[in-house]
């Protein structure tokens, strides 16, 4: 399996069954999601878990429009 397959299967796993999903979000979850947060005009939480904040993450690529390919 190579990189782009890793990857590809890491995304789709469910966020709920990340086994660290209940962690506080990374840096880099936090510096994404505070930026698409503003572009969408939603508050941004910081205090969210990894998974929750993966899940806000898709929800907001959604509404921007970023993140698709």
């Amino acid at each position: 399996m190579d990189d782009q397959e890793l990857q590809g299967t890491n995304t789709e796993k469910n966020p709920d069954e990340w086994v660290t999903g209940e962690e506080p979000m990374t840096g880099a979850q936090a510096s994404y999601l505070k930026t698409l947060s503003d572009q969408a005009g939603e508050p941004f939480d910081e205090s969210l878990s990894k998974a929750d904040a993966s899940k806000r993450i898709e929800e907001l690529q959604e509404k921007t429009g970023r993140g698709t390919s």
